[in-house]
């Protein structure tokens, strides 16, 4: 009877799998230096962007318009005569300024996208023609019981607060109640305060108290990138807005109503003062309301680089179970596969990332993902030929490295069911790993 031949630990399948284990955490360094590329050349694109966008225009803002009305106020100081010990009360007049916005307030909005391009990097700009008209009810001092007399009705002015003051492109001129009026710059004093303001000269604002409703209108016209966003002070507020661009992410307090995807799109928003915590009037200073603003962003949801990071965060699971298929393929033909074997075919798993990287910068992420994918399998496949000697489990290989990047591809493409369809996979690939390792001698 022959005595079975005992073989050493470090010759078990056991020790062989610890040690493909510990390859595959070591490859997680390189691994990472991909992915330390990828943030590398995503902030970059980060510069480049704010580069174009600063000089074609930035954000666009708009909070008006709103008419000013000043008033008087006094100050009562009492002083006392150190020598008759008489005291009298001086009054000091003071002036403050009350705000009135629209009883309606309308506008139409079309936008036009474009890209602009350095080098290999791309940024998404916008030319925006803004139409308004509306209409200011009578300007009402009783909640603050000031006299008529104590009212600057005749140095009233609108008022409109915005960004991106230098990518106007027209002068900005409203005609209300039949008096066209133009729009100045004024200088912002406030370092903190990155919103500018136009302002009108004067103008009588009895017409608006003895008209009752006086009609408005201006139209302007930005240049910008990014987002438009816009506060609605009418008290009730109309919004019909369209573009070229095909992929908006609508944002602010309030959503509008679409149609489907298309070529562009159409939107339009309805906001009444009751869906809102401001009144139709303040007194003292204009408050800040750009938290109640609404718009829409013009950005590239997902880009390349995105795309490529999503893809590096696969990278684990990708070298595990390549790693995981050979050594199966090693139990159960019985071919020694050498560590350093690994680490060749390793090495071409994370040099996918960097194809993948350099490719996309220059064509789409599918074409680099097919172009790079290609390159990886035919590489691993070819490789693999040489070690095992058979055709078949060089077929087997290239075929589940094919449906493994497929598999990732699908889900770095998917957003809502991503999660889904990647536990479904992951289930599969499991169960297909616990059948072929099933009869596998783990002690031998």
């Amino acid at each position: 009877m022959e005595t079975p031949i005992k073989t050493g630990f470090l010759q078990s399948n056991t020790a062989r799998l610890v040690m493909v284990g510990i390859l595959t955490l070591i490859l997680l360094i390189p691994l990472a230096l991909v992915q330390d590329l990828i943030n590398e050349r995503a902030s970059r694109q980060q510069q480049v962007n704010q580069s174009i966008t600063s000089k074609w225009g930035g954000d666009v803002y708009l909070y008006g318009p709103v008419v000013r009305i000043p008033y008087v106020v006094y100050e009562e100081t009492v002083i006392v005569n150190e020598k008759t010990k008489a005291a009298v009360t001086e009054r000091k007049p003071i002036t403050e300024y009350a705000y009135f916005f629209p009883e309606t307030l309308n506008n139409k909005t079309s936008v036009t996208t474009d890209k602009r391009n350095y080098g290999n990097y791309e940024a998404v700009v916008y030319t925006s023609k803004m139409k308004f008209d509306g209409t200011y009810s009578a300007p009402d001092f009783s909640t603050r019981d000031i006299p008529d007399a104590d009212i600057q009705w005749d140095k009233a002015s609108v008022v409109i607060r915005t960004t991106n003051l230098k990518s106007i492109q027209d002068e900005v001129r409203i005609d209300i109640g039949g008096k066209p009026m133009t729009f100045e710059p004024v200088f912002n004093t406030s370092q903190n305060d990155s919103v500018d303001a136009l302002e009108t000269g004067y103008f009588d604002a009895r017409i608006l108290k003895e008209s009752g409703n006086v009609a408005f209108k201006f139209d302007i016209s930005y240049r910008g990138s990014n987002q438009l966003m816009m506060v609605p002070i009418g008290k009730t507020t109309s919004v019909k807005m369209d573009s070229n661009w095909n992929d908006p992410s609508f944002d602010g307090n309030f959503l509008p109503e679409t149609k489907g995807p298309g070529d562009g799109f159409p939107a339009s928003w309805k906001i009444l003062h009751v869906n809102r915590p401001f009144g139709q009037q303040t007194f003292g200073d204009l408050p800040d309301l750009a938290r109640f603003a609404f718009g829409v962003k013009f950005v590239i949801q997902v880009d390349e680089y995105q795309q490529n990071e999503r893809a590096s965060k696969y990278g684990f699971l990708t070298i595990g179970l390549t790693f995981l298929i050979f050594f199966l393929i090693q139990m159960i033909s019985k071919v020694r596969i050498h560590i350093f074997q690994y680490t060749m075919i390793g090495l071409a798993l994370v040099m996918f990332y960097t194809l993948l990287l350099s490719i996309t910068e220059h064509s789409s992420f599918l074409t680099a993902y097919l172009i790079a994918g290609a390159s990886v399998v035919a590489l691993i496949s070819l490789y693999s030929l040489s070690i095992l000697k058979k055709a078949k489990f060089c077929t087997f290989i290239a075929t589940s490295l094919s449906a493994l990047y497929g598999f990732i591809y699908v889900i770095i493409q998917l957003e809502d069911y991503a999660l889904l369809f990647g536990s479904i996979g992951l289930f599969l690939i499991l169960a297909a790993v616990m059948y072929f390792s099933r009869k596998i001698d783990w002690n031998s």
